[in-house]
Order: C-alpha cells, then structure tokens, then sequence
C-alpha cells in the first residue's frame, strides 16, 4: 500500500537521466505545469522519471517525500498517456478501480470510487465496456478517471489529446480544465499545442535537448519566447540581433518582390519555402539565412506578387511591431 494522498503538496524535482535529460522543474500545489519543447527535447523522458519508468537520480521531492526511490506503486502518480494504455481485458470501471484495489481497497468500495470518477469525467454510463468498444475521446476519460481516482499527488498527462478528433479534443480541453482547476496536486502536461499550454497551464516550462530554457507563466513565456520553437508555438517570430531578442507577429511582416526603400532596420531576403491558408490570410514560411520567418499577407497579395515556393522575397518589419529583450546568456 502506498502512504496517504499527497493533493496539498508541490513539486520539487531536479531528474537526471543518463545524457537524455538535466531538468529542474518546480511547482506548488494545485499548478498546471506545460512542458513544452521540440521533439526529442525529453519531454517524455521527463514524464517517464516522475512515473519512474525510466531510472533516474536526483530528486522529485512531492510534499518533502522523495519519489525517486519508491517503486512507481507506491508514487502516488496519475498517469495519462496519448495512447491510453487501458488493460484491453477489464471493462472501463475494472480500469479505473484497478489502481484502488492495487492499493488494497476493497472490491466494493473501489467499484464505488471508479462509478463516481467515471461519472465525473461523462461516462459512467460505459463502465462495463472494454476499451475496444470506446471511441478514442471515451477512452481518454476513461484514463483521465483512473488517473485521478486515487487522488495522486502528482498527475502526469503526456500528450493527452494526441490523435483525437478536433471537435473531441476542444471537448475534452474544456472538461480536463474543469478537473484541474478542482485539482489540489500538481499537474504536469506535456504538449505539442499552444491552446494547451495557454489554457490550461499556471506555469510554461521550455524544454531543449534535455535542459530547461525558459519557464515561467503562459502569458510571460508567450510575450518573450526564448527559443525559435517556442516562437512558432505561439505563432510569433523571433530573430536574435547581439545581444537582443526581437519578438514580432507574422501579420506585421511586409512582403514585396523587390528590397524596401529606405533605411528600414527590420528587413531580411529570403526564398518563399511554403503558403498556406491560415484564417482569413495566407501564412508564407520564408527561408532568410539560417532561420525561417512567418509572414501573413493577404490571397489577393498572395496572386499579385506570385508568392509561391521558390519565390524570392523581401521581409520588412516597423520597429513599432517589434518586441526586443534580453537573450539567454547576453
């Protein structure tokens, strides 16, 4: 059996994992942490060390009680997966009491808990249904509910809404929301997607080839992003000068076909790599040395100066739209 509930405690971890990830995350009660970076920055890795499925030193300290050397059983950590995972033998309540009776409450009573917690996520009416006869957004809750019924500490969500339908995944965005909110651990989420991280998380912590870059709150990390893939997530470009940052968005880019007049400080050749839709403009990723830029123009700009792959172009930026603070490092 594991020791009581640890809902009321934060997080304090530094995880080391062979040459794969030297991360310091921290967090207090009840914060949503997304973990974001490129892939192969380990963020799974991450994840994986919390859960203790991978072999990890340091510490991951949750309430001033070292998870590291406990066997996962007895971590108190919720754990949610892209893929689910659910045991394709037991029926959606016999998944969410598992972890209650592997705890060594009895079969009553962990029935009674997995009903409510099913209930709570809106599919209590599925619980004697095997996995294979849920729809990919049913199974998700049926693993967000048996994540959350043992009240972890710690709840651990790896790309949760990883393959699911859009309409299903803004869905099921808006009831995890109201579940963490009611959350007193810490959760930690790991996502690809902006709409995550900006709705959903209390703290942004950046990762980049197994290190922390940058961390902070959503809306700071978005304003300022440090790094070219935090940038892009939250559809900004970013462009280093010395020892300067300079933050702008793609709708404040000028685009022509020949180099600007004038002294303009903000402008950059480069070659059109693609166009495509995005809302009411085209979005253009134009190659300009050692970096791509995003630029929105309008189609009717789009057909006039033929901006098609492999298009030469001019970028140009006020220094009115632009956002400059300090780099990493100076």
């Amino acid at each position: 059996m594991t020791g009581p509930s640890l809902t009321t405690s934060g997080l304090d971890a530094h995880l080391t994992v062979d040459d794969r990830l030297d991360a310091v995350v921290t967090a207090d009660a009840g914060d949503v942490v997304a973990v974001v970076g490129p892939n192969g920055a380990g963020k799974t890795t991450l994840v994986h060390a919390l859960a203790g499925l991978v072999p990890a030193s340091g510490h991951a300290r949750v309430g001033g009680r070292d998870l590291l050397p406990l066997p996962p059983q007895q971590r108190a950590v919720g754990v949610v997966f892209q893929d689910q995972r659910l045991f394709p033998h037991l029926t959606a309540a016999g998944n969410v009491a598992f972890g209650p009776r592997a705890r060594g409450t009895d079969r009553a009573e962990a029935h009674r808990r997995a009903a409510e917690a099913l209930d709570r996520l809106g599919v209590g009416h599925l619980a004697d249904r095997k996995p294979r006869h849920l729809s990919g957004g049913q199974a998700q809750r049926v693993a967000i509910a048996r994540a959350l019924v043992s009240e972890p500490g710690l709840l651990l969500l790896d790309e949760p809404f990883a393959g699911l339908d859009v309409g299903v995944a803004a869905e099921l965005r808006i009831e995890l929301a109201h579940h963490l909110a009611a959350f007193g651990g810490v959760t930690v989420l790991v996502t690809h997607d902006a709409l995550d991280a900006l709705t959903l998380a209390t703290r942004v912590v950046v990762l980049d080839r197994g290190r922390v870059v940058q961390s902070g709150p959503p809306e700071e990390v978005a304003a300022r992003p440090l790094s070219e893939h935090v940038a892009r997530l939250v559809g900004l470009n970013v462009v280093r000068d010395g020892s300067e940052l300079c933050a702008f968005p793609p709708a404040a880019v000028t685009v022509s076909r020949h180099r600007p007049e004038g002294s303009a400080r903000n402008t950059w050749a480069g070659t059109v790599r693609s166009a495509a839709p995005h809302g009411d403009a085209v979005r253009l990723q134009v190659r300009t040395g050692e970096r791509d830029l995003l630029a929105d123009v309008t189609p009717a700009a789009t057909r006039e100066l033929g901006l098609a792959p492999g298009q030469q172009v001019w970028l140009a930026v006020k220094e009115t739209a632009v956002t400059r603070y300090p780099s990493p490092g100076g």
